[in-house]
């Protein structure tokens, strides 16, 4: 704090105290008197007091209840749009694994074609084509999460 603001407070208790003094030297009224008005005043401001928060706490209660249906239903339309995000996820992986497993069937009926071509090249020279020399065809039986996961690195 700087130095107004010390003495503007010092100040203010000060003058609070002088006129605390200055009322009960030159009250009109005896102290029994004078104490039952200030616990009247207190009472009434008491009581002042909890009306005006009974008023801003109803206030606030009525503008959380008037936004509480509009904060369910966001809440809810959202909850609906990740659910349905999760099912299409769930949709793609299972379109994605049936893919490689088709992918996977037709690089085995390839290589299987292959092969019989092949062997059938080398048995029968009498096509006249040349017999395919060191030809190695390897078909590896991969798990389809295996391949999966290869292909998303």
């Amino acid at each position: 704090m700087n130095k107004k603001t010390v003495g503007f407070i010092f100040g203010s208790i000060i003058g609070a105290a002088a006129g605390v003094v200055a009322g009960i030297m030159l009250a009109p009224r005896s102290g029994a008197e004078s104490r039952a008005m200030a616990a009247d005043a207190m009472n009434d401001a008491w009581d002042s007091a909890v009306d005006t928060y009974e008023r801003g706490a109803s206030v606030v209660n009525d503008k959380i209840n008037s936004v509480r249906p509009t904060v369910d239903a966001k809440a809810d339309e959202l909850r609906a749009k990740v659910d349905l995000a999760r099912e299409r996820m769930d949709q793609l992986r299972e379109s994605l694994s049936d893919a490689v497993a088709g992918a996977s069937s037709q690089v085995k009926d390839a290589a299987s074609a292959v092969v019989d071509r092949v062997n059938a090249m080398t048995g029968d020279a009498s096509t006249g084509e040349k017999p395919a020399e060191n030809v190695h065809i390897e078909v590896v039986d991969d798990d389809i999460d295996e391949a999966a996961e290869n292909a998303e690195a």
